[in-house]
């Protein structure tokens, strides 16, 4: 792009293992060293197909930040975009990306996977690209047979599986996701037919009226099969996310604390780009102190991941229990009704294989995502509407949820308003969660 809207600005690439970009890394550290900043924001997003995109969601969220900062005095902020390899399918719009919101129009009216989307999918999971060209053909010819649905299952199955050796295996071994239970999700362990029924009234919950969710037969279960190979992918990347924000980010944050003692870091993340930045607490080296707050705008991980005790098993904690105690401020997870992504097709992907009477979500909130309602079962801890928040003070420590939801309240089926972040309003709440702001 021509002019970004804002500067400093630095890029930061991980790769699937969480391994930086060398390069990347030494002239961030060295030029954040050189600039005397006071504060340094970091950025990561979610689910995503390419830089571009990226770098397009970086300019339109720092857009606000020059004249939100206009009266601050003192303050000298630099910027930082984090890439790491993830994915999105094309039928889901970005609010305010005419294109592609256009191809999500497109692609929203097939059942089977367009160029981009199966482009996306080779390039995310590497070396499975007969896997996923089966699984497109699958798809295309909606076979009614069970047979081929069971080879639809092990198909999604295989291009998910971590590859052995390397960091991302033993990530996976340590922590391989962080639903409380623990478990494979249930798309990867049960009968793909029931899984698939289970996706295609879980589509309808969500507003999604294509065609294919009518008939009958096995036929009309299709559309609930191209939903179990996304939130399969998305698993995937949720897996990911944590790898590079453990093993990757967590250590950069760490050299930078050492080179720019006096630095003050903020970051920022949205989606699953909001669980690689609360991993990369984990990763952070003893002693560092340099996070000063942590923003999650519409998080794709579990609403009990900070939690001491699980409210059903209070041996139990949150797979990131204790880890905001690394964060000398507050952690803020931003919420909305409007996320259909989180509020219905999460829960449902992330379900025990033994609990088909809760996959829809009724009467049992363990499996709830941080995006929709915020964060549960930790102390201290607030709920603020987005008028309060805005209005102040805002809480100095601890976790707090706000809810956003007059502000991310766009976008069509299946994901709902889970990429409208691009707001004024949440620039604001991640300034003044950082005491950048008063």
């Amino acid at each position: 792009m021509a002019e970004f809207s804002v500067k400093p600005f630095w890029e930061l690439t991980f790769d699937a293992d969480g391994d930086v970009n060398a390069g990347q890394r030494d002239a961030l550290t060295q030029d954040v060293a050189r600039a005397n900043l006071t504060d340094l924001v970091l950025f990561a997003h979610g689910w995503n197909n390419d830089r571009s995109m990226a770098m397009r969601l970086y300019d339109r969220f720092f857009a606000a930040f020059p004249k939100l900062l206009a009266g601050a005095e003192g303050v000298r902020v630099g910027y930082v975009g984090v890439f790491w390899p993830s994915m999105r399918f094309t039928d889901e719009p970005i609010p305010d990306f005419p294109s592609q919101s256009a191809a999500a129009a497109s692609a929203a009216t097939r059942t089977g996977l367009d160029e981009d989307t199966r482009h996306a999918l080779n390039t995310a999971f590497p070396g499975k690209v007969m896997t996923v060209a089966r699984l497109a053909e699958l798809l295309e010819k909606q076979p009614d047979t069970r047979a081929r649905f069971e080879e639809f299952g092990s198909l999604v199955r295989q291009l998910t599986e971590v590859p052995a050796g390397g960091s991302a295996a033993r990530f996976a071994a340590d922590v391989d996701h962080d639903d409380p239970s623990g478990s494979v999700p249930t798309m990867l362990t049960d009968d793909p037919v029931k899984v698939c029924e289970r996706f295609t009234e879980a589509l309808a919950e969500a507003g999604d009226a294509r065609p294919e969710l009518f008939g009958g037969g096995l036929k009309r279960l299709w559309n609930g099969a191209r939903e179990m190979l996304r939130q399969a992918s998305y698993y995937g990347m949720k897996r990911r996310a944590g790898t590079v924000g453990q093993l990757g980010l967590g250590p950069v944050l760490g050299l930078l604390a050492r080179s720019s003692p006096t630095l003050r870091v903020h970051l920022i993340g949205h989606s699953f780009g909001a669980r690689l930045m609360s991993f990369a607490l984990r990763g952070l080296p003893e002693g560092v102190g340099s996070v000063k707050s942590l923003t999650l705008l519409q998080g794709a991980f579990s609403h009990y991941a900070f939690a001491e005790r699980l409210p059903w098993a209070a041996g139990r904690g949150g797979v990131l229990r204790g880890a905001q105690s690394r964060v000398d401020g507050p952690v803020v997870a931003c919420h909305s009704s409007h996320d259909t992504a989180l509020s219905v097709l999460y829960p449902a992907a992330s379900k025990l294989a033994d609990d088909p009477d809760t996959i829809m979500g009724i009467g049992d909130e363990r499996w709830g995502a941080m995006g929709f309602d915020g964060i549960k079962a930790v102390e201290p801890r607030e709920e603020l509407t987005l008028a309060n928040a805005l209005r102040g003070p805002f809480p100095a420590t601890g976790c707090v949820s706000v809810d956003a939801s007059a502000v991310v309240a766009r976008g069509l089926p299946p994901a709902g308003a889970h990429s409208d972040i691009c707001h004024e309003e949440l620039a604001r709440i991640a300034l003044t969660a950082g005491r950048v702001l008063p």
